[in-house]
């Protein structure tokens, strides 16, 4: 019954990870791609269709990373902004960087692209760790942090 209950967590924890990522990142990712990388509506359409699909399989990963960065930090806030902000940062530009050049940025629309996610994933780490929890207590899930890398929650 218990192994019932962890793999039941773990499809729960997958769920509430992914779901939180794709909530929150396909609206911030149109507002970098069209207003700061200067992508047409359409390569913003297409990034986002990519963005989504790849979201799938790395919102749980990145649930688990973020959880194993976040066991570094303390419990001041400046240190929780930290850690946050450089678990996002780490995991996702680099995905971001490759998503938006498939779509159709090149030169300086590109670095400006992943310029301006770099400056977002700082920005938004800590809200977005926020709204994960947030997603993860909805769930009955824990918040982050307190497992870290492991496949339970």
């Amino acid at each position: 019954m218990a192994e019932t209950k962890t793999r039941s967590e773990n499809a729960w924890a997958y769920v509430a990870d992914t779901l939180a990522l794709v909530l929150f990142f396909t609206t911030t990712g149109i507002i970098n791609e069209r207003f700061v990388a200067g992508m047409t509506w359409e390569q913003v359409l297409h990034a986002r269709l990519i963005g989504g699909v790849l979201m799938v399989p790395v919102g749980r990963p990145y649930g688990m990373w973020r959880d194993w960065m976040m066991s570094h930090a303390k419990e001041a806030r400046f240190s929780q902004l930290m850690w946050d902000s450089l678990a996002l940062m780490s995991f996702q530009v680099p995905i971001y960087a490759a998503i938006i050049a498939f779509s159709g940025a090149t030169g300086e629309g590109l670095i400006r692209g992943v310029l301006g996610a770099a400056v977002m994933m700082i920005v938004l780490g800590r809200p977005y760790g926020a709204f994960l929890n947030w997603i993860r207590h909805h769930f009955g899930l824990p918040p982050g942090g307190q497992n870290p890398m492991s496949l339970d929650v």
